[in-house]
Parts: structure tokens; sequence; C-alpha cells
């Protein structure tokens, strides 16, 4: 079992419920150590002066905030220690908001919020439901390792998630940052209804283990294969697809590309459909449009073909 990395109180009025912080999430990157060519020595970095080019011992570097021209302000440990936040065991709920209020960008790092002991259930069950009925987050700043968080607490499905964020002067403006922001456009009808096809047809249910990390996976199989000794023999690149320099086109050749067919293939017919087993996910779902069944736009491929067979099977019994 997992160690919280943080242990106190979340506090909301005069309520306090003692709980644990644990990571949510982990890197699963596959990381590398720098060698030496031929050797297989490890490469490590020096600390090493700029000006004289000798090592520096670890206890002579000190921290200097850079002014430009080579000028640097110096500031100690201790300078720094006397303004660090108050340690603190409290995670402190000033307010609650509506979820959709908080823009995703300001968020950073998912944690999950766990009850301490016993006495603690009810309390964060408590708050747990009473937020889930609510649909509010409550904002809340809290200290860990010598720095001050601001944090969105939210229900998740089985504990209380706990998002660390961005202050709001870390965010930047997209307008300042981005020459020719915001951008607008005028678009002919065709275009937004073949847009609204395409985006309509390629709409699923979320779904995270159908996404995975297909880099990381050959980078790992890669690694496999040279330590088993295979000789690896690089690929050439493959090469990129024609651009499409007019939009409609674009799209509607999308459109017919997330179907599965071109444009002269046929449609499939309601009276004696394809082994739907074989179908793609977009023709699951042209058919079921022309089923007329309910509740298409949000299942998955899965659940569009369990309803694509009643609905066909339903057709050719009144037909019958």
């Amino acid at each position: 079992m997992a160690r919280a990395i943080w242990t106190g109180t979340l506090t909301f009025g005069l309520v306090s419920v003692p709980v644990g912080l644990y990571s949510a999430t982990e890197d699963k990157t596959v990381h590398f150590n720098q060698v030496q060519q031929g050797t297989g020595d490890r490469v490590r970095n020096r600390r090493v002066n700029e000006r004289t080019g000798e090592e520096v011992e670890y206890r002579d570097i000190v921290k200097g905030y850079d002014l430009g021209s080579d000028q640097f302000v110096v500031v100690t440990p201790e300078e720094l220690d006397s303004l660090a936040p108050e340690k603190s065991s409290t995670i402190d709920v000033s307010d609650f908001v509506d979820l959709d209020d908080i823009d995703p960008i300001y968020f950073q790092r998912t944690y999950y919020l766990a009850p301490q002991g016993q006495q603690a259930r009810r309390a964060y069950a408590l708050l747990k439901k009473v937020m889930a009925e609510t649909k509010k987050v409550g904002v809340a700043s809290f200290v860990m390792r010598n720095k001050e968080y601001l944090a969105a607490v939210r229900p998740g499905e089985d504990v209380l998630v706990l998002e660390t964020m961005f202050f709001a002067d870390e965010v930047r403006d997209p307008r300042e940052e981005i020459e020719g922001i915001p951008i607008e456009g005028e678009f002919t009808k065709r275009e937004l209804d073949t847009a609204k096809l395409l985006v309509e047809s390629m709409t699923a249910q979320w779904e995270p283990k159908s996404y995975h990390d297909s880099y990381r996976q050959r980078v790992e199989e890669l690694i496999d294969r040279k330590r088993n000794g295979e000789q690896i023999v690089l690929e050439p690149a493959p090469k990129k697809p024609a651009k499409v320099s007019d939009l409609a086109d674009a799209l509607q050749r999308s459109l017919e590309a997330a179907r599965g067919r071109t444009r002269s293939a046929p449609a499939p017919q309601v009276s004696e459909p394809a082994d739907v087993a074989d179908m793609t996910k977009a023709e699951l779902y042209e058919l079921a449009s022309e089923l007329d069944v309910a509740g298409r736009s949000k299942m998955s491929r899965r659940q569009l073909e369990e309803a694509v067979r009643e609905a066909s099977g339903s057709t050719r019994r009144r037909a019958s």
C-alpha cells in the first residue's frame, strides 16, 4: 500500500477532518542515463565555476538572482528560511465554487485525499457526498515542503481529489503571448455542417484505458530487442499525407475517412446490414443513425454494436 506524502487536517468552517495526501499519478516515461559511447561508463555532471573552470564544492554554492549583465543578488539559505511560509498541517477550504467555473489550465498536479483514522470517516464521507450533490469544489490553501499551494478539492468516484493549482499570475495571457489573438473567421453553411458531422461521427464515451503511450511501448520494445542482441534496422520515415488546401474538401475527406468508406462506396443497407463485428465505430454510428437508435452519440463502440444488432433484428421482424 502507498504511504501518505503529507498528513494533516482538512478544514471547512469549524469542521476538521484528518486526512492524508497520496500521489494520484506516476510518470512512466522511459528514462536514460548518460554513458560514454563504446565504454558504457556513466557520465556525470559536475558543478564548475564558469570563469575558472574549477569544480566547486556543494557547501560553497549559494543562490543568486540574475539581474542581467552578469549581476547577481546573492540570497542565503537562512534568509530564505526566514521568509518561508509557516509550517502548517491544515488544508483550509476558504470557498466553494462550481467546478465548471475553473479553467483546467489552472490545474497542476493531482493527489488523492483519504481520511486518517476511523473517527474521520463520517465527516469525510459527509463532505464528499455534499460536494457531489451540490456539484461544488472547495478552494483551499496549504503548505507542503516549505511551499504554499493553492488547491481545489473535489469529489472523485471513490475519494476526495486534490488538485494543486497555478496562481493567477502564473497563467500566461494568450493575447500577450501569441500574435493575432483572438482568431476569428467566416464559414459557409457547408463547412459548418460538415465539421459538425465530422465531430459527431468521431464522438465517443471517455474510456481512459482506450488510450496508450505508443511511443513508450515502442521504446520499451526497442530496449528489449537490443538487450536480446537483435540487430536493429531503421525503417524510413513514413511519407507525410498530402496537404488539402480547401477547407470544405478537407472536412469532407475527413468525414469519409471517419466513416470508413470512400465517396463511391454504398451506404450500409438497413435491411441487410454488414457483419457489425467487422465495422468501424463510424460505420456503426452511421448505421445506428439510419436505424434511429436513441442515445447513439453517447455510446461506445461495443454499445453501438449491440444496439445495431438489436435494432436490425427488430426491423427484420417487423418486415416479416
